[in-house]
């Protein structure tokens, strides 16, 4: 019976715990940013394959893995671990906890089929760098690794319970402006000022806030305003990310922005150069397995707060949502701190934080038995997938 794998998976979470607190602890204290996670990558590795996972280092990516076990028999589930920090204030967005979370849910699952001895599914867990910066995942879908997974899941650390994480389509691009050096005391007209050009540009986002939709977002700075103050800057450069809740509304936002790039340059006689980074797609949480994420949740213990209709920003599980139907809950670790805040920072490394960690993956693996034991729930996945993302494809 299901209840019984599920006792078999918390009682194999549960065993690991100590184990599992020590792997969050050393990836917190030493931060790596996106796509230099290698000391992350090597300590989960060997971390699973220890716990008799098939692992493949640098999958795709140099510090992306795979770690499968289970035959290729029945429903593949991947579950996803981060790693990523941030600059200058480490696992503000609590990476070091995903990755616990998605190694444990896998030895939970890994636990329960192995007590089952049947061919109803196997675990992937999916090691997935650079969600911060460098759209990870996404490489990840171009590279394949995700064209046998039936399901996918992870689970995000946050300030309150929400089993549907409001995460918002956005687009990261960076504006280069071109001028000429000039003595700016001596010669000042003889130069063109690039750093007139992302000032304009900055300014001019900023004016058409107040024509933006309330859940749109257009973020940016200047990253390089210039070499010195006597010399009339030549060369600037601005990075932007925008944002709206679904692919087509930031189609919308972008085109109300780009002009803006331009106008700015010709205004300050420069010449400019706009360059996209890639995109993330918003988030489709599949409402099937939310529903069993939330039953199984609450068995636990989780009281579930509405989903919040700020954005929790953007991130590449949005894309994977679209080819796969995925969920990614977000979870309490007992702060009133909001994530890229030096106070989440350390509160993603306490003991607290760890518990709830580990119960939010309990509620994955539950969930998955739920639906590797019943077909009509199954069914029922698949169906709401295709329904949900022809939807989301054309709000």
């Amino acid at each position: 019976m299901a209840s019984d794998l599920k006792r078999v998976a918390c009682a194999s979470i549960d065993g690991m715990a100590s184990r599992l607190r020590q792997l969050s602890d050393v990836i917190w204290r030493n931060p790596e940013l996106g796509y230099q996670e290698h000391e992350a990558h090597s300590l989960l590795t060997r971390f699973l394959r220890d716990e008799g996972f098939a692992v493949d280092e640098k999958y795709t990516l140099d510090t992306a893995f795979r770690a499968r076990t289970g035959g290729e028999k029945g429903l593949n589930i991947a579950f996803m671990c981060e790693y990523d920090a941030l600059p200058d204030i480490g696992h503000a967005c609590g990476h070091n906890l995903i990755a616990e979370a998605g190694c444990a849910a896998g030895i939970g699952l890994k636990a329960a089929l192995e007590a089952k001895d049947t061919d109803l599914g196997h675990v992937t867990i999916l090691g997935t760098p650079a969600e911060e910066i460098g759209y990870g995942k996404i490489r990840m879908i171009e590279n394949g690794c995700f064209e046998n997974a039936d399901i996918a899941m992870m689970v995000h650390p946050y300030h309150i319970d929400v089993p549907d994480g409001y995460f918002i389509a956005g687009d990261g691009m960076t504006i280069s402006y071109t001028g000429k050096a000039s003595h700016a005391a001596a010669f000042p007209w003889e130069g063109v000022n690039a750093l007139d050009a992302a000032v304009s540009a900055y300014n001019g986002i900023s004016m058409l806030r107040q024509q933006m939709k309330p859940t749109w977002r257009a973020h940016g700075v200047i990253t390089n305003g210039g070499a010195k103050p006597n010399i009339i800057p030549e060369k600037t450069e601005l990075q932007y990310y925008l944002r709206a809740p679904t692919n087509a509304e930031l189609d919308i936002l972008k085109a109300r922005v780009e002009p803006i790039f331009h106008s700015a340059a010709r205004t300050a006689g420069c010449q400019v150069d706009v360059k996209t980074h890639g995109r993330y797609s918003n988030l489709i949480s599949n409402s099937v397995l939310q529903r069993l994420y939330v039953e199984n949740g609450e068995q636990l213990g989780i009281k579930f707060s509405p989903r919040s209709e700020t954005p929790a920003g953007s991130t590449d599980m949005g894309d994977v949502s679209y080819i796969i139907p995925s969920i990614h809950p977000m979870y309490s670790i007992g702060t009133d701190a909001y994530i890229h805040t030096r106070d989440f920072t350390e509160a993603a490394n306490s003991d607290f934080g760890h518990q709830q960690t580990l119960r939010a993956a309990k509620a994955m693996a539950m969930t998955v038995i739920d639906v590797l034991m019943n077909s009509v729930l199954l069914e029922g996945v698949r169906k709401t997938f295709k329904t949900e993302t022809e939807a989301a494809k054309h709000a």
